[in-house]
């Protein structure tokens, strides 16, 4: 497969003119090719290197290139109002967790937000064309130069200029290499001659195109992606629409109209000046050093002390002396970060934890607990993720929304933290005075989350990113049977309709398997049991779904044959109770969400004839209390006999609408998805069987929870006559046990505990006589 570096190659040398768009030709840029190999377009006749770093070092610190000084919200509403002029619809962001990609935790880009995957093929479903959005994104990949090199963060708004282009609507790339020249010039007062282009390529989960990054005395500040080609690098094809993907960052602009030090020092506002008030630092010094801190980018160099050594050499200090100057100041960069990044998380329903995505989250959560122990700073996280949410409520207004939620997690999470510290010592003593290594270190931070700055060990330069990467892994996809169905129609569906007897064809039979030309058994789906019931004078053992094709798994499968026309029969009582226990989930789901708090979300649930569950994102336990009330207020839904709708929509009209808490039970590869709503309590989208009312489901009993996983919790439930059965079972066992203690029911419990102090009385008496 070819790399992304011989696409350019590729493309340099059979298309040089790829890159050259109308701008270039009317003012004159020159292409030029720099010593490291990287081409790119010029208004400078005398120079000879590209803007890329270490080509160029930052020339803008202490000397911003305009007179216009803009802060972090104000950059923003100058872009957004200049694109809006310019014919875009400004479009609010997406959530930070990724809810709507198969394939990714978190957004990681802005063209994220309007990419679909439908069947392993990537699609693009914008809510206007051409449009501009402030999407916060999320990435784990550079956490050791956070704080470090000036510019890397792990939360960071992508503006995303996009536009799709089918020769009528949108544009293509002279437009929108235009307004991004008219943006720096005119709005940001930017020269001409300041800016330079760069020649590269972007690399997508499906789809790619080659890309003009533009730079400004050497500061990338976005990257004009012309996304054109479908496939793999070295096998694809052009897409009859195209996509104006440009993403620029808008820490960057911020950054060089005011020509700080770093680009945290403007980005986090009065959140920076707060912490910096922890700690004393050189000005004058830091300021020398952050200009050669563009070199500190393990990308580049693969570990962050010989980079330190070189810049330490350039300063005339030594490596000891460099890192107790910035040190320091470096470490409330990292924190400002981290806590930005989960403050936007767990607004958006992220939660810091052991289980998928959430494990990048606790990595940053303890990296900057660590930073805070270390300097011993005097000062909590959650703090800090306050101060973010007052100065960005005016862009973000959300987060002001969840700010109790948010303090409650990060506190729940610095007491976990704390509780570590207890097991340091014993920990420290089973090495035997010596110093672990490095993937001895990564075993305890899974294992113990101790992270080494606890055992006072400076963590190896990519420590951190090796144990994200170790969860960075995409997230699972189910395996279906592997039976090709490519070459049958799509099954006719009738299990919406309330039936359950039918006549179908059978059109074709593998081994013990069978498909009709429609059917009314539900399949396996969602977490739902399939149906079962006869085909013919075969009984049904399960059902499931292959593309849009259902097949069903018999007993007795001679029976039939191919071409004829049975009869069918859907066992109703099974049906029934399964979709009981459906509704109960729902109900059940929106009942915690309203008593736990926004971060709870469905990370997976199963309906059986015996009982359902759903696990669902939470920080703790629950309590009794909670457990309670869950109930309870499931209960009065299911007394208030509300309506249950079912009704199917265009996938993008229901996002939009609805949000993207409507895939609690996970994406859905389709343009049209169905929706189950019960009228301000819940609303999914959803293929399983649904009743009509609340009122159908009957009762529902939580008969267990449980803590599953760090960060997950399960809740157990019985719903209808299943549960009234579970009830009268646990009433019999109440009797009976009365009956053996020779109490009243109501003594039980009583009678119970003083048994066990008893018994507990006994055995102290017994090992004492040993």
């Amino acid at each position: 497969m070819a790399t992304k570096k011989e696409l350019i190659q590729k493309f340099q040398k059979e298309q040089p003119d790829y890159w050259k768009v109308e701008l270039f030709e009317r003012l004159g840029f020159v292409r030029k090719q720099c010593s490291c190999g990287k081409f790119f377009w010029t208004l400078e006749e005398d120079r000879s290197k590209c803007p890329d770093p270490p080509c160029q070092s930052y020339e803008f610190l202490d000397n911003p290139p305009t007179k216009k000084r803009f802060d972090y919200i104000q950059s923003w509403k100058k872009i957004e109002k200049f694109f809006v002029k310019n014919g875009h619809t400004s479009v609010r962001r997406y959530p930070v967790v990724c809810r709507w990609r198969p394939d990714l935790f978190f957004t990681v880009a802005s063209i994220i937000d309007f990419q679909r995957v439908d069947n392993g093929i990537v699609s693009f479903e914008f809510p206007a064309n051409p449009l501009i959005v402030p999407q916060m994104c999320l990435r784990f990949l550079d956490i050791p130069n956070i704080g470090v090199s000036g510019r890397h963060f792990s939360a960071f708004v992508m503006i995303g200029q996009h536009a799709l282009f089918d020769n009528k609507n949108g544009y293509w790339k002279d437009k929108c290499i235009d307004l991004d020249f008219e943006l720096l010039t005119k709005i940001f007062g930017i020269p001409k001659h300041e800016i330079v282009f760069v020649e590269d390529a972007w690399i997508g989960y499906g789809a790619f195109g080659l890309s003009l990054e533009y730079f400004v005395r050497g500061l990338e500040l976005g990257n004009a992606v012309f996304t054109e080609f479908l496939g793999g690098l070295s096998n694809y094809r052009v897409m009859e629409k195209k996509v104006i993907d440009m993403g620029a960052g808008l820490e960057r602009f911020n950054w060089i109209t005011q020509g700080t030090a770093t680009a945290y020092d403007c980005v986090f506002g009065p959140v920076i000046e707060k912490l910096k008030k922890n700690v004393d630092y050189d000005k004058n010094f830091f300021l020398k050093y952050a200009k050669l801190a563009g070199s500190l980018n393990l990308d580049e160099v693969p570990n962050i002390k010989v980079a330190r050594e070189r810049v330490a050499k350039q300063l005339k200090v030594s490596v000891d002396e460099l890192e107790k100057k910035v040190s320091p100041l470096e470490a409330c960069y990292a924190i400002a970060d981290h806590a930005k990044a989960l403050a936007f998380a767990i607004a958006d329903g992220g939660l810091p934890s052991n289980v998928a995505g959430g494990y990048n989250l606790r990595v940053i959560l303890r990296r900057a607990l660590s930073f805070i122990d270390k300097f011993k700073l005097n000062l909590k996280l959650q703090d800090v993720a306050m101060w973010h949410i007052d100065y960005l409520k005016k862009m973000f207004p959300e987060l002001e929304e969840h700010r109790d939620e948010i303090v409650k997690i990060l506190d729940v999470e610095e007491k976990r933290y704390e509780k570590t510290k207890i097991r340091i010592s014993r920990i420290i003593e089973t090495f035997g005075g010596k110093k672990p290594n490095e993937e001895e270190l990564i075993k305890l931070y899974d294992s113990e989350g101790i992270t080494p700055e606890q055992l006072g060990i400076e963590a190896p330069s990519d420590f951190y990113t090796r144990v994200t990467e170790r969860h960075m892994k995409a997230k699972p996809v189910v395996k279906g049977l592997l039976i090709d169905v490519s070459g049958l129609p799509k099954t006719k569906i009738l299990y919406y309709d309330d039936l359950y007897e039918f006549k179908a064809k059978v059109l074709k039979i593998f081994g013990s398997y069978v498909v009709l030309d429609k059917t009314a058994f539900y399949p396996k789906h969602g977490g739902q049991d399939s149906d079962t019931g006869t085909i013919g004078d075969c009984n049904v053992i399960s059902v499931e779904r292959i593309g849009p094709v259902i097949v069903h798994k018999l007993e007795f499968i001679e029976r039939i044959k191919e071409g004829e026309t049975v009869v069918c029969s859907v066992d109703r009582e099974r049906r029934e109770i399964l979709t009981k226990h459906h509704d109960a989930i729902h109900i059940i789901s929106g009942a915690a969400k309203q008593i736990l708090g926004n971060h709870v979300h469905q990370y997976g649930s199963e309906k059986t004839v015996d009982k359902a569950r759903i696990d669902l994102t939470h920080y703790e336990s629950l309590s009794e209390k909670e457990v309670e009330a869950i109930e309870s207020l499931a209960n009065k839904i299911v007394e208030k006999n509300l309506p249950i709708k079912k009704f199917v929509m265009k996938r993008n009209e229901a996002e939009q609408k609805y949000g993207f808490d409507i895939y609690a039970g996970g994406y859905v590869p389709a343009k049209e998805i169905r929706i189950v709503e019960i009228p301000g309590h819940d609303i999914e989208a959803c293929g399983g069987t649904h009743s009509s009312s609340t009122g159908e489901v009957g009762y529902i009993t939580i008969i267990r929870t449980k803590r599953i996983a760090d960060g997950l919790v399960r809740i157990e439930i019985k719903a209808g006559d299943v549960a009234l059965k579970y009830l009268k079972w646990k009433e019999k066992i109440l009797k009976d046990v009365a009956k053996m203690l020779n109490v009243e029911e109501n003594d039980v419990p009583k009678a119970v505990k003083s048994l066990f102090e008893r018994w507990k009385k006994k055995r102290k008496e017994l090992r004492r006589r040993k």
